[in-house]
């Protein structure tokens, strides 16, 4: 794809999004319906080139974590189909009223919920992107320009023109999802250029990926570089709760971005504790590595460096620190956490909300697993990815977030006096 043609398609998106901005809920809704039927129907072939994708990546050398997210197979592509459905049932966030009144004078003044316009969505490995970005978008009214990575192309195209014929069928524009064809960098590359006709873009990958995207482009940037994720285990936690919560949120899914990083516990009930997480830990094939304090109450276990508290794992490692009360618990992850997901285990409410009120980060959890944070369990229905930014979402981003407003005035002849 040369440079002309993805301007071209930026082009068409960009009127796509001008109808967009104007359809009703119930034709958006209707087409998130039909983009479902319609994958749901062309399944065997995606299932197939997945596959035959997964093969040649494996065959590539690479990782079993960028293989887990790359295949898609009966559970993943049902959970697919469902985040589309999902979407479709969440309220319509736009057009809605933002604030509003009428003047002294008469003249009425309120400001509304509308689409940022066209998003473009650049990602690696995960394929069920494609599908989750194409639905929130769509939810929300925006015009979308899809580019997932070359491991997964074909895989990406079966999904992107089987959406694309179940929106089109129900009457939306004909570019209001677009997909890039071609491998490589160059057509990634003449995107970034196309703050003409492109709005936002969100990447969703590694942290090279991000940066890449951010420090390349002039176009507004939705983006999160770390998931270094912290649970602090507080001096009155309930044992069996901290352990809980902790295998969860390190064992549940190791390779994604809110899972646990560095496990913070409390020196009051560290003695008590540590052998226990350990046990557990070793029981999930997790490598511990801890400060000198951890060290001595768990002989064996490898020393934890001044990288290891700014590193995001994504493998079977934890760092382990132990803390002198909540103020420096609260210290260590401000300092070293990257405002995406932290908790707390404890059965104080004011300690919590301590906590809650004095750490920077984009979700807080009290009493529940890192795993937690994200669309599902927020009640988003489906999310385009993690925002640590402040500006212009934060957190979970779903179809609420992918909407600005606009100032509406009506007068009846009124000047400015």
């Amino acid at each position: 794809m040369n440079a002309s043609t993805v301007q071209d398609l930026a082009k068409q998106s960009r009127y796509a999004a001008s109808q967009l901005s104007s359809t009703s809920e119930a034709l958006r809704n209707l087409a998130l319906s039909k983009m479902a039927d319609s994958l749901e129907s062309v399944k065997p072939l995606v299932l197939d080139t997945n596959a035959q994708e997964v093969i040649k990546a494996r065959h590539n050398g690479q990782s079993e974590a960028m293989i887990k997210r790359l295949t898609i197979d009966d559970k993943v592509f049902e959970y697919m189909l469902s985040r589309l459905r999902k979407v479709a049932r969440h309220p319509d966030p736009l057009n809605r009223i933002l604030a509003g009144h009428t003047n002294p004078q008469g003249l009425q003044v309120y400001k509304k919920s509308v689409p940022l316009g066209v998003v473009g969505i650049i990602y690696e490995s995960r394929p069920n992107v494609t599908t989750d970005a194409a639905g929130v978008c769509i939810k929300s009214g925006n015009a979308v320009i899809l580019r997932g990575g070359s491991e997964a192309l074909q895989t990406n195209m079966l999904l992107a023109d089987a959406m694309i014929e179940g929106a089109i069928s129900a009457g939306l524009p004909q570019h209001a999802i677009q997909i890039i064809r071609t491998p490589g960098h160059e057509a990634v590359s003449e995107l970034l250029t196309l703050d003409k006709y492109i709005d936002v873009l969100i990447p969703r990958g590694g942290k090279g990926l991000i940066q890449r995207i951010a420090e390349g482009t002039r176009i507004p940037v939705i983006k999160h570089y770390d998931g270094i994720c912290h649970l602090y285990i507080a001096a009155d936690a309930d044992p069996e709760q901290a352990i809980k919560l902790a295998i969860n949120s390190k064992c549940q899914s190791i390779q994604v971005c809110n899972a646990l990083e560095t496990l913070l516990v409390d020196k009051q009930c560290a003695e008590q504790l540590l052998p226990l997480l350990q046990s557990a830990f070793d029981s999930n094939h997790i490598e511990l590595r801890g400060c000198e304090q951890t060290q001595q109450l768990l002989p064996g276990i490898s020393p934890a460096s001044e990288d290891d508290w700014h590193t995001e794992y994504l493998a079977p490692i934890l760092s382990i620190k132990i803390v002198n009360g909540i103020d420096e618990a609260i210290v260590h992850i401000n300092h070293y956490g990257s405002g995406h997901t932290d908790g707390i285990v404890t059965q104080s409410l004011n300690r919590a909300q301590k906590f809650e009120q004095q750490i920077d980060s984009a979700s807080v959890l009290i009493n529940a697993s890192t795993r937690l944070s994200g669309g599902g369990d927020y009640g988003l229905g489906s999310v385009i990815g993690i925002s640590t930014d402040k500006l212009h979402a934060r957190g979970p981003v779903g179809p609420d977030e992918l909407t600005t407003y606009k100032w509406v005035v009506y007068g009846s002849g009124h000047l400015r006096r």
